[in-house]
């Protein structure tokens, strides 16, 4: 089992689109198009399970960069959260502004002090 991230997404992408979209390349187990949780709306990239390893390289291939709604696809092997660089757009943490928490400067009201010492505990994947 193999999952594809799909990103630069038009926000009118369906899932039908998608399905039209791998389907020549062999089985697909699930597709999730990710959306915000506020507004409701599509956020531009999905992931698409496929089975078959030899299959989803396939369509890795052959579907980055191709035109999909006025906007070129980039496709390729999803990687699990911890193995992603942190990027400093909207990311709490990143800079020393309180960066999308509302901005009272430093961290926003949040103090890590007191949990230094202690273990974190693992995140449930959101999808």
């Amino acid at each position: 089992m193999k999952s594809l991230f799909v990103g630069n997404m038009s926000f009118q992408t369906t899932e039908a689109d998608l399905t039209a979209l791998f389907q020549p390349f062999g089985q697909i187990g699930r597709i999730h198009i990710v959306t915000d949780r506020e507004t409701g709306r599509a956020r531009g990239f999905a992931f698409v399970e496929m089975p078959n390893d030899a299959e989803a390289g396939k369509a890795m291939a052959a579907l980055d960069g191709k035109e999909l709604g006025g906007r070129n696809l980039k496709v390729n092997e999803a990687r699990p959260k911890g193995d992603r660089p942190r990027g400093g757009s909207g990311s709490h943490n990143a800079s020393g502004h309180g960066g999308g928490r509302g901005g009272r400067g430093g961290r926003g009201g949040f103090s890590n002090e007191d949990y230094r010492e202690s273990a974190r505990q693992p995140r449930e994947p959101r999808w």
